[in-house]
């Protein structure tokens, strides 16, 4: 899921995901608040906590999305069949009938083509605006940013501060292009001084000798809202495992490795535990996809776990501790649901769902239960109907000439039939009567 906050880093201003993670914001809020007033002022224990709500929020959309990969391993033979069919084929008729005899497939099981889509869009916005809210937690949290308030007003009621604050800030570890930033707002202030570092903390000191007491103060209580098991998560792990080899602490080197290493492996054990999609890697492109980022994210966990604050990698290997559990109790849950009971579910559901909108039930159910195998035998001739409606219209016309008046034109073409078949009745017998008597009426 680190991906998502990669990305993210660039989207956070976007208006939907804004909107979202203000939201998410007051979350976490409740969260610090909640916590203090038991005594507990630690934002690691508050990104844990906070990971552990909104996954769980989340898991009506990730049942959905892994019950249509279940389905999908099942419909993808059918599906292939159809491709296979229509293969080379491609002029327009063709691809048309081609997807419409896949979306046959799709509604014979209760499902649409976008219902693996769907979960996973309204997951996606969710994902992007966890990152802005674990990365710039004073923005959202008010405690938070009244720690960093104190020394923010005496930063700037310095002389020349905005030109010192933008040259501290531009650089590593905060990274915030004074370009993109406003460096007279305190807001911008607060969120500089969130991704100080120790070694920050001294140049900021050295440049602004006026602030040094309520600095050390400031840094002081923000070590304590930091401290995870003996982690400075406002830190990079790579400058805390550089530091504990300068001073041979083997502690501290445990201890800096600590959650890049646990990123990486909740992140492999989350993908594995995840279904595997069915068939070969070469039929199936998102089989071989899955198997390769089963490798690749835990590295990149691993890799973006020591060079960013250990806070970010705290929240991936609580995301993926909690996406395990989940997984397991989801694989649980599935394991009780047979395939069929799955696909009456489905249907049902769908049946619903169209009879809203004015569908009858016994087209939904014809629609639900048909057979692959006589998907796409439903063809049109030059006028443009199928031979099903075709067959339909001789039966009424058929049934229409049974009930014609004596003595009509479709009687008589009646009468003609059924001489031919040798099924005269008296019904004919007593036409003809009717007849002849007319006739001889008209020689009189």
């Amino acid at each position: 899921m680190e991906v998502y906050g990669l990305l993210a880093s660039g989207y956070g201003d976007w208006p939907i995901i804004k909107q979202i993670a203000w939201l998410l914001g007051q979350v976490m809020n409740g969260i610090f608040n909640v916590l203090s007033k038991i005594g507990i002022e630690n934002i690691g224990v508050c990104i844990i906590i906070f990971t552990i709500i909104i996954y769980t929020l989340m898991i009506p959309l990730t049942i959905k999305q892994q019950k249509f990969s279940k389905m999908s391993a099942v419909m993808q033979p059918e599906i292939k069949k159809i491709q296979k069919k229509y293969e080379g084929k491609k002029d327009q008729a063709s691809m048309m009938k081609q997807q419409e005899e896949i979306n046959l497939v799709y509604e014979k099981y209760g499902t649409s083509m976008t219902g693996g889509c769907l979960p996973m869009l309204i997951q996606m916005p969710i994902l992007f605006a966890l990152y802005p809210v674990i990365r710039d937690i004073p923005t959202y949290v008010k405690g938070v940013k009244d720690v960093y308030m104190p020394v923010t007003e005496a930063i700037m009621n310095t002389n020349g501060f905005q030109k010192i604050m933008e040259t501290i800030g531009e650089a590593s570890p905060v990274l915030m292009n004074p370009k993109a930033y406003d460096y007279s707002q305190a807001d911008t202030i607060v969120n500089v001084l969130y991704k100080f570092q120790d070694s920050t903390w001294n140049t900021l000191m050295e440049k602004m000798p006026s602030i040094t007491d309520l600095a050390q103060q400031t840094m002081d209580k923000v070590t304590h809202l930091n401290s995870f098991l003996g982690i400075n998560i406002g830190e990079q792990p790579l400058t805390q495992l550089t530091a504990a080899f300068h001073n041979g602490s083997v502690v501290g080197i445990i201890l800096a490795v600590l959650i890049p290493v646990l990123a990486g492996l909740t992140q492999f054990i989350s993908v594995k535990l995840q279904p595997q999609p069915a068939g070969d890697d070469k039929d199936n492109p998102m089989a071989s996809s899955m198997k390769t980022m089963t490798y690749t994210m835990p590295l990149i966990s691993v890799f973006m776990g020591f060079t960013l604050p250990a806070g970010l990698g705290l929240y991936w290997a609580a995301s993926a501790a909690v996406r395990c559990i989940q997984q397991l109790a989801i694989n649980k849950y599935l394991s009780t649901k047979s395939l069929d009971d799955m696909i009456k579910e489905n249907q049902e559901k769908a049946q619903k769902k169209r009879e809203k909108h004015g569908a009858p039930a016994k087209e939904i159910n014809k629609m639900a239960t048909t057979s692959t195998r006589n998907v796409g035998t439903v063809t049109k001739g030059k006028s443009g109907i199928s031979e099903a409606e075709r067959e339909e219209k001789i039966q009424k016309a058929q049934q229409k000439a049974q009930n014609s008046k004596p003595g009509s034109l479709a009687s008589k073409a009646n009468l003609v039939s059924r001489y031919n078949s040798g099924q005269q009745t008296n019904q004919p017998k007593a036409e003809d009567e009717s007849s002849s008597k007319g006739k001889k009426g008209k020689k009189k």
